[in-house]
């Protein structure tokens, strides 16, 4: 899932009332703390709030790029390590397959044969279910 920094329409919305609000009379107050200043302030506290979320979201970011960077580098020199070991002892070899490797002689390959048969028989059944 992917986050990206985010701009509040609340946070517009309350910052246009202010405005307004600041226009029709600067010391409004409608009693239990419910005035601009405290309006003023709660602003404020959304506007740190995002600030810091957006902050934590790029520093975030930044890792996801360095751990994926890391995960490349590493899938690389282990891929690396075990073309060494092939190179080494060969790629049929039991130090191949203790490294992570599988035998050359243990792959199963389909004969061309064998394929062209399989490929008939799926072909035969498709025409066999449109029929």
């Amino acid at each position: 899932m992917s986050y990206r920094k985010r701009t509040y329409r609340i946070l517009e919305k309350a910052e246009l009332r202010l405005a307004k609000l600041n226009a029709i009379d600067s010391t409004m107050h409608f009693g239990d703390a419910v005035n601009l200043k405290k309006l003023t302030q709660l602003i404020e506290e959304l506007h740190t709030k995002i600030d810091a979320y957006n902050k934590a979201l790029e520093a975030i970011k930044s890792s996801l790029a360095e751990i994926k960077e890391l995960e490349k580098t590493l899938s690389d020199f282990s891929e690396m390590m075990l073309l060494g070991v092939a190179t080494k002892y060969g790629k049929d070899s039991c130090e191949y397959t203790m490294a992570g490797g599988v035998r050359k002689s243990d792959r199963i390959r389909k004969s061309r044969l064998t394929r062209l048969k399989a490929n008939a028989k799926k072909a035969s059944a498709k025409n066999a279910q449109t029929a």
